[in-house]
């Protein structure tokens, strides 16, 4: 899919989103990934959603936006997830083919962002150390573990998870 195109094809798949937007819609909430999507035959959509995910689960089940780069530029898809949300997970995912390193915003559990990685097995046997140290006094409620490979990922805090 390149420019030319999309907009020879445009009166198929932004007419709906332009309707949208004319009848009041935010721009900002109109969805061309679904609209774009429409592209493809429907047998390919299928592995279109398996290429370029528009949300990837991490181990605690969550299933968080992914953030592409844009038309033109290069780098990787980013995620922005909660530190104990990615506990024990051993490999860092690519996608298309492999071909897009996901990079990492991992954020402390107020949301501020602790550490940025593409590598989260690096990560986690080195700097989360010195992060666990600096976080664990500021967020008591939530689990620091020294060892994060053998601990559950969660979104919940401590009591919360003991409760389960």
């Amino acid at each position: 899919v390149d420019d030319q195109s999309l907009i020879a094809s445009a009166g198929n798949w932004l007419q709906p989103v332009l309707r949208h937007v004319a009848s009041g819609k935010n721009v900002a909430k109109v969805d061309l990934y679904s609209a774009l999507r429409t592209l493809l035959p429907w047998e390919h959509a299928h592995d279109f959603d398996a290429l370029v995910p528009e949300r990837l689960q991490v181990p605690s089940g969550s299933r968080i936006s992914v953030a592409y780069p844009e038309i033109g530029q290069s780098g990787p898809a980013v995620v922005s997830v909660k530190l104990q949300e990615c506990f024990g997970m051993d490999t860092s995912p690519r996608l298309v083919n492999g071909k897009l390193a996901v990079q990492f915003h991992l954020l402390s559990p107020g949301g501020h962002p602790l550490a940025v990685t593409d590598d989260l097995v690096s990560f986690f046997n080195g700097p989360y150390a010195q992060v666990r140290a600096e976080m664990r006094g500021r967020y008591p409620k939530h689990p620091w573990p020294e060892n994060p490979w053998d601990h559950v990922a969660t979104a919940k805090t401590k009591n919360r998870l003991n409760r389960q």
